[in-house]
């Protein structure tokens, strides 16, 4: 039974180019997973944006001396370039600043005033006396009072990866005024959400989904809560740039939406905004009021706390009243179905540090290597249950043992020798032992195998719908190593010479394989397999396109990435027909020399 799935993906700050951490972290994971899912027949909706409105953002403007939309809107034209790039197909890649976020966004936290998790309190806050203003969370810095971690942000640690109590910061200095900085604090009014009230219903929500959530993100979540509980947290900040609190009171004018608050709000607003641009504005509600729709929140483990514990608490919180305010019903918002987030991944046994260019950026990596190495080797090294290492040895490696010896030479070899040899037709065979044509029949040890290939879609696709995709990939290689096993057993290379009807028999069963093959691998190498797929002729691409958009509204306009999918089932083994035209192939994947290594390795932290 098809279903509707929305795939909401990490929202990357607005700060810095996007790196191969990021890419494996959140950003491919929802990509395979929503290719997977279009090709079953799902209702699919992945989507994320920029995230405009966050700290880094300002500190980032302050240090280059530009406006912050400038910069913003500078990194979010890039994330846009990079994954049209690279193949995440974002039926909706937005930002956060837009008209519909701020409303949508407003109207979450109405709700909560209206159901009475709101409530003032006035508490001390980081102020700069040089700078003459209050200083955002992450603009301070010291040492970790639990874990004792030097260069610790004021509002969460990520060596330990707790939430930090502001106020309790050892040594904090300013970011923006440096070592010789003296902040103090002061008193300043904010608007705090209860999760305290909520707690109850959020430990539930978790342990009702302990069947199927990863532990490496239910333990986290259980245990913070079990060990801090869910506190009342402010939601408010003193800040010039982003979203305006909705109170009627010019006292409040100087101060803004957290955006740890309404960041998450954009997995609700960015469907709203697809809705709108699509020209059904009600579209939406078929993921987020819809009780048997299945949300996947794709993130790193730095922000499990914030998917798993606080997200859920800001829906519980509002029950219908969001729904009364925005859109004048009482339809409840469902809650995320499941957060699959992964680990990190390093870079050569060291932690990525953009500011020591320790990193592979996707967009540079791109102008030397095709989008399908890159997403291969980011998917046999997800770091799915543990950190994982991107080594350039193994980089090299694992591209030319397996993408290209495995896969790319089983597809180029076979369509190769099939189009020289068969008038670039494939083999005209009887497709069952018992048939009545003149053409050859399969044969027993064929047919097995094409039964072996055609209940990959069931093993391989298992894994696909637990979210396990390393395992997913790893199980289509499997399956492409046996089919290079049975051409090794038939050689049909040699087999023409004595016996064509014998040599078209193992062609036409490996060209059947390959067909099914390629939609297995197709979640995981759109570009190849889309290639592959031009090879056998076929009328109907496998996926859709990515184009984009501007989004005109009262604060601007803003470029929008989207997607147009091809509607149908193809998640099924080939039924490909003996006779059919065939292109002419080529090769799918560059076999990388060894000198790349060191090349690439010379590039880091310069």
């Amino acid at each position: 039974m098809n279903e509707n799935i929305l795939i909401a993906v990490a929202w990357p700050y607005a700060n810095a180019e996007i790196h191969v951490g990021n890419l494996t972290g959140s950003h491919l994971p929802g990509d395979i997973s929503a290719r997977y899912h279009r090709l079953k027949g799902d209702k699919v909706l992945m989507i994320t944006g920029t995230d405009s409105h966050g700290t880094p953002v300002t500190m980032s403007a302050d240090k280059l001396g530009k406006p912050v939309e400038e910069v913003y809107k500078f990194y979010h034209e890039g994330f846009i370039e990079l994954f049209k790039q690279i193949g995440i197909s974002y039926d909706l890649y937005t930002t956060t600043h837009s008209e519909n976020h701020f409303k949508v966004s407003q109207s979450i936290f109405l709700a909560l005033q209206k159901n009475g998790f709101l409530f003032k309190k006035t508490e001390p806050q980081w102020f700069s006396p040089g700078l003459n203003r209050f200083l955002p969370d992450r603009y301070i810095e010291g040492t970790c009072y639990i874990c004792g971690t030097d260069g610790a942000r004021s509002d969460q640690c990520d060596a330990c990866g707790n939430v930090l109590d502001p106020t309790k910061l050892v040594n904090p200095k300013s970011k923006v005024e440096g070592d010789t900085s003296s902040p103090e604090l002061r008193d300043t009014e904010h608007f705090f959400i209860d999760l305290s009230k909520l707690e109850p219903d959020v430990i539930k929500y978790l342990k009702d989904r302990a069947e199927y959530m990863r532990d490496t993100v239910l333990g986290e979540s259980l245990r913070k809560i079990e060990a801090e509980g869910l506190k009342p947290r402010a939601i408010t900040r003193d800040l010039d740039w982003g979203i305006p609190v909705p109170v009627d009171d010019p006292s409040w004018e100087t101060k803004k939406l957290y955006v740890w608050f309404e960041a998450v709000i954009g997995y609700l607003s960015a469907p709203i905004e697809w809705s709108q641009v699509s020209g059904n504005g009600e579209a939406w509600r078929d993921w987020w009021t819809n009780p048997k729709a299945k949300q996947y929140h794709f993130i790193g483990k730095d922000n499990i706390f914030f998917h798993t514990s606080l997200w859920p608490a800001e829906l519980m919180g509002v029950g219908s009243a969001f729904m009364e305010i925005f859109a004048g019903d009482e339809n409840p918002l469902i809650l995320p179905y499941d957060v699959p987030a992964n680990q990190f991944m390093n870079l050569e046994g060291k932690k990525i540090s953009g500011s020591r260019n320790w990193a592979v950026w996707g967009r540079d990596a791109l102008t030397r290597f095709d989008p399908d190495a890159l997403r291969y080797y980011l998917t046999v090294n997800m770091p799915e249950s543990k950190d994982s290492d991107w080594d350039w040895a193994e980089f090299v490696a694992r591209n030319n043992n397996e993408l290209v010896a495995t896969w790319g030479n089983l597809a180029n070899r076979v369509l190769a020798f099939c189009y020289k040899n068969w008038d670039g037709h494939v083999p005209d065979v009887e497709l069952s032992t018992g048939g009545s044509r003149s053409a050859p029949a399969l044969r027993p040890a064929d047919l097995e195998l094409l039964a072996t290939i055609e209940n990959g879609f069931n093993t391989v696709g298992a894994e696909l719908d637990a979210v396990r995709l390393r395992s997913a990939l790893g199980e289509a290689m499997k399956l492409a190593t046996v089919v290079n096993q049975y051409l090794d057993v038939n050689a049909p290379w040699s087999a023409i010479k004595v016996d064509k009807d014998g040599a078209s028999k193992t062609v036409y069963t490996a060209l059947k394989a390959i067909d099914s093959l390629k939609v297995m691998f197709a979640p995981f190498l759109p570009f190849t397999c889309e290639k592959l797929h031009g090879f056998f002729n076929y009328e109907t691409p496998l996926f859709g396109e990515q184009y984009t958009e501007t989004v005109k509204d009262s604060l601007g306009e803003h470029t929008v990435l989207r997607y147009k999918p091809i509607e149908g089932l193809q998640w099924k083994p080939s039924e490909l027909q003996p006779g059919k035209k065939l292109n002419q192939p080529g090769p799918l994947f560059k076999k990388l020399e060894i000198e790349v290594i060191d090349v690439e390795r010379e590039r880091l932290g310069k």
